[in-house]
């Protein structure tokens, strides 16, 4: 089986690329930076300049691991869905017309908008900020698509991930940071808000079984399923790595993009994995 990744040298596609080096797959690494594509399964393509032989180009795969996306992590900018989108689509589009059979990709939590609580993959999809509009885009022009051109689609939804690699400006790296330079204090919100975590290598442990089953699995939470508190979460990662540092809460507000409780249900998710 040949198994193509866009955003391949992203915080998750690295971690993609290690998970199928451990199954008996041809791999093909996409970046749109051609120094950082690795080893000689490597393929440089900018999909905001992808030309309709991008499906030759990458080495006509069996399936593709979709993780590229531009413009983050600016939630709110128009570039989401005035120049990503349509050249998602198109570059999709594409590669499902030159013979692309299966196609996994990521989505996020935020095509559920502002609603609170579990959240399962039925409920209605009611993004709230730009990026979660462009990526609901997406996924419902790949279902009209799919009704005249069939492929199989599996449309995975992250939620909060961590792990080696990931963003100098998300929480554990902050955090990583404040207690190398000696900060006696960390500031961050209250961190009463319930997120859903999973650690990256587990994500993209996920994101490769669903893939090496070549099934239409449709809309997938890729979570936890279990909700924590950010404060707790700090504090876990305070104890189990004995740093020296107090948590200031409070001194930022509340994100206004996302609800102050929200979890993935991830029962999908786990039958899925366990059927043969």
């Amino acid at each position: 089986m040949k198994i193509a990744v866009t955003g391949a040298t992203g915080f998750i596609g690295r971690h993609v690329l290690v998970e199928l080096a451990r199954h008996d797959v041809e791999v093909i690494a996409i970046s749109r930076h051609a120094a950082a594509v690795p080893g000689a399964g490597g393929v440089q393509l900018d999909i905001q300049a992808a030309t309709r032989d991008s499906f030759e180009r990458i080495g006509s795969p069996d399936a593709l691991i979709h993780l590229a996306w531009g413009g983050l992590p600016n939630y709110r900018s128009l570039h989401h869905f005035e120049q990503e989108l349509p050249a998602q689509y198109r570059f999709l589009k594409n590669l499902v017309a030159a013979g692309l059979k299966n196609l996994v990709v990521v989505g996020t939590c935020f095509e559920y908008g502002m609603q609170s609580g579990p959240l399962r993959e039925d409920m209605p999809a009611l993004p709230d900020n730009p990026y979660g509009y462009a990526k609901d885009s997406l996924r419902r022009q790949l279902e009209y698509l799919r009704e005249a051109q069939p492929f199989k689609l599996t449309w995975t939804r992250l939620f909060y991930l961590h792990g080696e690699g990931q963003a100098a400006s998300s929480l554990l790296p902050l955090l990583r940071q404040a207690v190398a330079r000696g900060d006696k204090v960390f500031n961050m919100s209250g961190g009463e808000q319930l997120r859903d975590y999973l650690p990256v290598a587990e994500v993209a442990r996920n994101l490769v079984a669903l893939t090496l089953k070549q099934a239409d699995h449709g809309v997938v939470n890729l979570c936890s399923g279990q909700p924590i508190s950010v404060r707790k979460l700090a504090e876990g990662w305070i104890a189990e790595n004995n740093w020296s540092i107090e948590l200031n809460l409070g001194h930022y507000p509340y994100p206004d993009y996302e609800p102050l409780a929200f979890w993935g249900d991830r029962r999908k998710l786990d039958a899925l994995l366990e059927a043969h």
